[in-house]
């Protein structure tokens, strides 16, 4: 058995990223209002607190605070997209730094690959959340979803406490590997099919 070292967070969200930045991309004005797999969330609402968490768990990266309760509207912008991907760069950059995975971060208290785990996870999922509310499909890197699994489970029990997460959705035994991370999260892929 080999002791090999999980994946850098830094290469697993340069992964994410690179799926995501272009789904967001191709998101036309007229989806804005469209319902996501979010209840809670239409694409824009949803396209603005994923702009939020990726802005903001840059800072978290370098041990500085973030007050992710915020509410910036980002799409006021009409370079919204553009600054997406810039902004998501700078994530990878930012995660990708020296000493970005050691100790904890910023004002969470949580261990940084935990925090770290939490934005690729947004990033993830969320790119399939508003591929689905805008008809197209999404499938992340493998990788990025073995990364996940194990932490998502770790998380799960006090994300579901806070609502963060909805209970366990239901799945047939042939589900793939994603599609039992997102029914950890509450979602249920197979009602969003395209």
């Amino acid at each position: 058995m080999t002791n090999e070292a999980p994946p850098r967070i830094g290469d697993l969200l340069r992964s994410a990223a690179t799926r995501a930045t272009p789904l967001v991309r191709g998101i036309a004005d007229a989806s804005l209002g469209a319902p996501t797999p979010c209840a809670e969330y239409d694409v824009r609402a949803l396209l603005n607190h994923l702009l939020g968490v990726v802005v903001h768990f840059q800072a978290l990266a370098a041990k500085q605070p973030a007050d992710l309760a915020v509410g910036t509207d980002w799409l006021a912008d009409p370079g919204w997209r553009d600054r997406f991907e810039a902004e998501t760069e700078k994530l990878v950059e930012a995660w990708s730094a020296p000493g970005a995975e050691e100790g904890t971060t910023g004002g969470m208290a949580l261990p940084a690959r935990t925090v770290g785990s939490m934005v690729l996870l947004d990033l993830t999922v969320h790119a399939w959340d508003l591929a689905r509310a805008t008809g197209r499909s999404f499938e992340p890197d493998p990788a990025v979803v073995a990364g996940l699994v194990e932490e998502v489970e770790r998380m799960a029990p006090m994300a579901r406490k806070t609502g963060v997460f909805g209970e366990p959705a239901e799945l047939p035994g042939d589900a793939t590997a994603f599609e039992r991370l997102l029914a950890t999260t509450g979602r249920d892929p197979r009602a969003w099919e395209g």
